[in-house]
């Protein structure tokens, strides 16, 4: 089987755009990250594309007067590469429809939540401000609904008493680190798919909820 050409759009540092590319490189993932895109300049995932030897590009949000005209430069750039999936990785930008249908059941995304709950921003302090007593990360594909595509796999983290913010992050990205790569190489490999809006893993259709990582050996 060919490897899968990957893009990944970034926003910022770029832990998990590091941890698919280690797995690029270990060929846990039968794919090629071809191009690290990014709508910041001083990202620093740009950093680790350079020093992987992947593509590294800008495109800058504050240099578009709309978010359609930004969206259509974004997909022409994209395009360029001719990816099999596209992977969202801190990609702090709201899609446009239009490009959301452009790349339907290639484009993945991963939330810090343990979605439905806690779509958008601050995750990790509207789980401790709630109470709750677990927290995680949802890996989904890209609709047009914010944080609401169908949901592939997550996975959990326990809060503790004394968490914040900060030390909660710190939990999360650990566990997406490994997940994330986990579910890419399913894709790469033909192991999933959208089909009608319905995940399918291994030819069956998964719950709205996705697999759980924490207890399912993949």
């Amino acid at each position: 089987m060919q490897n899968k050409r990957i893009v990944i759009l970034v926003s910022g540092n770029g832990s998990n755009a590091q941890a698919i590319i280690e797995a690029c490189q270990s060929n846990d993932i039968r794919g090629e990250v071809c191009a690290i895109i990014s709508n910041r300049p001083t990202a620093f995932a740009l950093q680790r594309a350079k020093k992987a030897d992947i593509d590294a590009i800008t495109i800058d949000h504050k240099a578009y007067d709309s978010r359609e005209s930004f969206d259509h430069a974004l997909q022409n750039k994209i395009d360029a590469y001719c990816p099999d999936i596209i992977v969202l990785a801190g990609f702090m930008r709201i899609l446009t429809p239009g490009l959301v249908k452009h790349y339907h059941g290639k484009m993945l995304n991963i939330h810090p939540s343990l979605l439905p709950l806690y779509p958008g921003l601050n995750t990790h302090q509207r789980a401790i401000d709630n109470g709750d007593i677990k927290h995680g990360a949802s890996i989904h594909f890209v609709t047009c609904e914010l944080d609401g595509g169908p949901i592939i796999a997550q996975t959990e983290v326990s809060i503790s008493p004394d968490d914040t913010s900060e030390s909660l992050a710190k939990k999360v990205a650990q566990r997406e680190w490994d997940i994330y790569p986990l579910v890419i190489a399913w894709y790469c490999s033909g192991r999933l798919r959208l089909e009608d809006d319905s995940v399918i893993f291994d030819d069956e259709k998964l719950s709205r909820n996705g697999l759980l990582h924490n207890e399912v050996t993949f």
